[in-house]
């Protein structure tokens, strides 16, 4: 940049930019050449702004390790408190200490992981046992009692289709819209769909209608948003249930964007939908996945989550961020369900349960990845449809809440369980650990049980006792039959 100084006008000395003088009559193009004062004053003015800036960064910075260094050494700190919620000492154990100096720029940079300079990430809260003093204040809404109809996404799938079922056997109309993808065997969507026409068949003969008036079903993507949109304008439901979604840990690793556009954009979608055509209340499936590698002993919705392990963890986050949106903007009710390893019958052939007992009941190895200490918080199909239709029932206003049996299983014992029913040894190979599996999933679910009324009723033996005879009299007793 150059300066040119105004002999003509001293009261006008300095002019910013670069300026050029043209003679009018010689059209002489003639440069001007910067005053030297005004290069000293531009030349202190940017190492005084330099300067501050760096000053700022360093306070914050400093201060946070000198706030490190009093936590080390057992002087008092000031602890980070649960987002919105009073957490207590007994419950809560919190060793992310505060800059004491947050307002100074650096001071967020410095209190990251990344910028840890003592070789250790920040710490973040730890639940060592049930909180449900969190949710003591928050108001519990009534349930909705009269007939619903609603809109089921991926009702085709397991959990859906049991869903589907439970609003069927009530009296309520069920739309549904599934792709019917082939990420497992469409066989298996195409007889959930079945067992549904035959529930609606039952419900109308009962009540002397027709099936029509009961189930309804559309094959599509709602990404498609022509489709869904004259769904909306033919059908209008006020209740909305989005089910829909590519599943799965491991896969999502190899095509993170195929499960992007299905779970985010998919989810923003039929929030979308929602807000434009007033529907009364949205639930969508979330999961126990977006804990990551939680050091907690029970899984809280007041969990900073914002670190998951995998591309699918980090789609359903990914939902329940903009259901917050979508309820801060448009006062949309919305509630965001954490599933915790579903299993029992119709389950997916490609979980872990459905497949030992495949495979253990034809006498097939089964692989086992890790040493098999690893707990999973296994959660009955019952449970989690009766935590489902209960939440349809209630229009929170924003909420994530966990659905689960509230104590997790050692895979081994699992493994054990399912032998003694199915009344053979498991041959079993040993696989190592996963890339993107958690070591542990335990819910807390004390704010279901205040919110919804919901508490798990199936023990995990007699959950696997349930599937193992559905599996029988589905497969036979060998397993080498077909549905």
């Amino acid at each position: 940049i150059s300066y040119h100084y105004n002999a003509t006008h001293p009261s006008v000395p300095y002019r910013s930019g670069c300026v050029f003088l043209q003679s009018i009559h010689s059209r002489t193009m003639v440069q001007s050449i910067p005053h030297p004062r005004t290069s000293w004053k531009i030349i202190a003015l940017a190492t005084f702004l330099a300067a501050s800036n760096y000053m700022s960064f360093s306070f914050g910075k400093y201060t946070t390790l000198f706030s490190e260094y009093m936590k080390i050494n057992n002087f008092p700190a000031t602890v980070q408190p649960c987002a919105a919620h009073p957490c207590g000492n007994h419950t809560v154990t919190n060793t992310s200490v505060v800059a004491l100096a947050p307002f100074l720029r650096g001071a967020d940079i410095a209190a990251t992981d990344e910028a840890a300079p003592i070789g250790r990430p920040l710490s973040k809260p730890k639940f060592t046992q049930p909180s449900p003093h969190l949710w003591a204040n928050v108001p519990v809404i009534p349930p909705h009692t009269g007939h619903k109809k609603v809109l089921v996404t991926g009702a085709a799938g397991f959990i859906g289709s049991h869903v589907a079922n439970a609003l069927l056997e009530r009296g309520d109309e069920v739309i549904i819209v599934d792709e019917m993808n082939d990420y497992y065997d469409v066989k298996v969507k195409e007889g959930n769909l079945n067992l549904l026409h035959e529930k609606a068949k039952e419900m109308a003969h009962k009540h002397s209608k027709k099936e029509e008036d009961y189930l309804k079903f559309y094959r599509g993507d709602i990404n498609n948003q022509t489709l869904m949109k004259a769904i909306f304008e033919d059908h209008k439901p006020h209740w909305v249930c989005h089910l829909a979604a590519r599943a799965g840990v491991r896969p999502s690793i190899i095509d993170p964007l195929l499960y992007v556009r299905a779970n985010v954009q998919g989810t923003a979608n039929m929030l979308e939908y929602s807000r434009e055509y007033n529907v009364t209340n949205v639930v969508v499936a979330s999961s126990s996945s977006v804990y990551g590698e939680s050091e907690s002993t029970y899984f809280s919705e007041a969990e900073d989550v914002n670190e998951p392990v995998s591309p699918y963890a980090s789609t359903k986050r990914s939902g329940e961020i903009m259901s917050y949106t979508y309820h801060k903007l448009y006062a949309l009710n919305i509630t965001n369900l954490r599933f915790f390893t579903v299993y029992g019958p119709r389950g997916r052939p490609d979980m872990a349960p459905y497949k030992f007992v495949d495979r253990i009941t034809r006498g097939v190895e089964i692989q086992k990845f890790g040493d098999g200490t690893t707990s999973r918080d296994y959660t009955y199909i019952d449970d989690i449809v009766d935590g489902v239709v209960r939440s349809i029932d209630r229009p929170y206003g924003y909420q994530i809440v966990n659905l689960g049996k509230g104590s997790g299983t050692k895979l081994n014992e699992f493994i054990s369980l399912i032998e003694k029913h199915v009344g053979r040894k498991a041959r079993i190979k040993l696989m190592p650990a996963q890339m993107g599996d958690v070591p542990f999933t335990n819910a807390d679910v004390s704010k279901a049980n205040r919110l919804l009324g919901y508490s798990s009723k199936v023990t995990v033996e007699e959950g696997i006792r349930r599937t193992v005879e559905w599996f029988k009299e589905t497969f036979g007793e060998d397993g080498m039959g077909t549905a």
